[in-house]
């Protein structure tokens, strides 16, 4: 059976020239390299720098994107951002970066899900191109995290950066198996009864409970990914990359032992990167890409948990 399938046909990203170490952290709340790296593995983290704003990050990082694939604006049907740190309540970072690409007067909006935000745009946006409805988007996740940090909360403060990632997404004809190439299968799922184990408090301050979030984490990614091979029936060794969320390494690493996968085949970029919440996973994957990792017809899996609670997955044939 002929379907239309999603294909990434180009990626990109951006990250803020700031850079902020563990050590640097170590001079203005208490902590230490040693702390952070033990309970995170985060060794540094990028910033916007003063006047920057989650915008200008989306632009930079949907440049990239186009530039890498040859993709002229025009051609753009539709433009997605998963942000939860938009410059402004309204007009939409989507509007503002359609303006500055030139795009058409087509679709452009914002997806708020925190961490699941990628995964939850990306879904979106996949299905308005099965449904006909569009034949390329450009999907962003960019956030400015540091804005909603507590500089005196040191359990937070220390997790978060700022960066912004980018894919385009392509129609396709598939044949409806798991041979084809593009977004195979999407999974979404929030729980608003744990909303507040990681939210914002009156301040706009990140506030967490983060033993509560990592079993909740560890637990949903577990039980998401049976999904995932379930539905595809699809054993987890046939999955060539796991790019999931780069909030924890203890997450990521639980997260590969499920799927029995050795961390080679795991793109990490939290060490370097911290928690970009929507920007992390499309910010690994343009790393990998450009590392020259992944390779056409790999099978591709993206998992994300954050706020709300909101979760997801998706699997992808690159």
């Amino acid at each position: 059976m002929k379907v239309i399938r999603s294909v990434i046909c180009a990626t990109g990203s951006y990250l803020p020239q700031k850079i902020v170490t563990n050590d640097d952290l170590a001079l203005r709340v208490d902590t230490s390299d040693e702390w952070i790296t033990q309970r995170s593995g985060i060794r540094k983290r990028h910033m916007v720098g003063e006047g920057e704003t989650t915008t200008d990050l989306a632009i930079h990082a949907a440049r990239a994107a186009l530039a890498s694939g040859a993709i002229d604006p025009a051609t753009i049907d539709g433009i997605i951002v998963a942000t939860t740190t938009p410059d402004q309540v309204f007009p939409s970072v989507a509007v503002k970066v359609q303006a500055a690409l030139g795009c058409p007067p087509k679709m452009a909006f914002d997806i708020q899900a925190v961490c699941a935000g990628f995964v939850y745009a990306l879904s979106t946006a996949s299905h308005f191109i099965a449904a006909s409805q569009a034949k390329r988007i450009l999907v962003i996740g960019a956030e400015s995290m540091s804005s909603l940090l507590d500089w005196n909360d040191r359990t937070t403060c220390v997790l978060f950066g700022d960066g912004a990632g980018a894919v385009v997404l392509e129609a396709a004809d598939g044949n409806g198996d798991i041979n084809d190439r593009g977004i195979l299968s999407t999974h979404l799922y929030a729980d608003g009864n744990f909303a507040s184990i990681l939210q914002t408090n009156a301040h706009d301050k990140i506030e967490m409970q983060g033993k509560d979030v990592f079993k909740y984490a560890v637990n949903h990614m577990a039980a998401i990914v049976d999904e995932v091979l379930q539905k595809n029936n699809i054993t987890s060794d046939q999955i060539d990359w796991l790019i999931p969320h780069q909030a924890n390494s203890r997450i990521i690493q639980a997260t590969a032992e499920k799927l029995n996968m050795s961390m080679e085949r795991v793109v990490m970029t939290v060490a370097d990167h911290a928690n970009t919440s929507a920007a992390s996973i499309p910010l690994a994957l343009d790393h990998a890409a450009r590392a020259g990792k992944l390779k056409p017809g790999q099978l591709i899996l993206f998992e994300a948990l954050g706020a709300g609670l909101s979760w997801g997955a998706l699997l992808v044939r690159y």
